[in-house]
């Protein structure tokens, strides 16, 4: 992996991962697009997602402050939002641990992608439609008015998510809607949430492969320093971009666009035969 190559991988994990379009998906066929396979190129994929935390941490830096208060000390907004924030994260942690070697060996490949890419865009069109034909008001304008209850289903869906091109985002964000929240607030919750899941994840891969990760295999610690680096700027831009576009325009125009894309993948894949494993 040259650092070109590592660049436009983190500029990928930045763009797409809070977007519900699939950061994995787009990871998996650029690297295989770039000629880039293999255990080290799989754990880079993942490992730079910590790249993208990084900009949460700093643009949720109130509220990052008060989970850090609720953590040491009473500090009962911080408190409350930390419970959620962990019964959200459990569901996930338990499956993705049970079955991360499985997801790597068989769905880390192009062909699950896009059948991933498409189902989850014809998902964001039946809700939104199905939210844009209610009458009623929404019961969460903020991530303090989620439930504990809710939190729970919201994690629940959120291990949907281990397939690669479903999207943590997509799955957690159509959760939460359907329970009747605003997209905003549905983003900003799965953007917190993304903390202890992708944390967990990132240092998991981390510990398990470092040495593949540091090694000559990927060219040494540089493409990953990079990566990293490319990925918390563009996730800082993509998530404050992504906000102001939700009030706008809602989730729809990504469910057509990763419809088209799995369309394309499958298309190709037909073209070429084998060329995109």
């Amino acid at each position: 992996m040259n650092w070109i190559q590592a660049a436009i991988l983190g500029a990928v994990e930045g763009l797409t991962e809070f977007l519900p379009v699939s950061s994995t998906g787009h990871l998996i066929l650029a690297s295989r697009v770039m000629g880039l396979s293999g255990e080290a190129v799989d754990a880079f994929e993942i490992v730079i997602q910590a790249g993208a935390l990084l900009a949460v941490v700093w643009l949720y830096r109130t509220r990052v402050g008060e989970l850090l208060q609720g953590l040491v000390r009473a500090h009962p907004r911080g408190r409350a939002l930390l419970l959620k924030l962990f019964v959200a994260f459990l569901p996930a942690a338990g499956v993705g641990f049970l079955t991360h070697s499985w997801i790597k060996a068989y769905l880390f490949g192009a062909r699950p992608v896009a059948a991933a890419l498409i189902v989850g865009g014809v998902a964001i069109l039946v809700i939104e439609a199905w939210r844009r034909r209610r009458a009623e008001a929404p019961k969460v304008v903020s991530v303090d008015d989620f439930t504990v209850r809710m939190a729970l289903l919201i994690g629940l869906a959120q291990c949907l998510s281990l397939w690669p091109g479903t999207s943590r985002a997509l799955a957690t964000m159509l959760a939460a809607l359907l329970l009747g929240a605003t997209p905003v607030a549905a983003a900003e919750f799965s953007f917190l949430l993304a903390l202890p899941t992708l944390g967990a994840a990132t240092l998991y891969d981390f510990v398990k492969n470092h040495e593949s990760l540091l090694g000559p295999a990927l060219g040494g610690p540089a493409p990953l320093l990079i990566g990293l680096a490319v990925a918390a700027l563009v996730a800082a831009v993509a998530i404050t971009s992504f906000l102001r576009y939700l009030t706008r325009r809602g989730l729809v125009p990504f469910g057509w666009y990763r419809i088209a894309l799995g369309v394309a993948v499958f298309v190709l894949l037909g073209l070429r035969g084998e060329a995109l494993p």
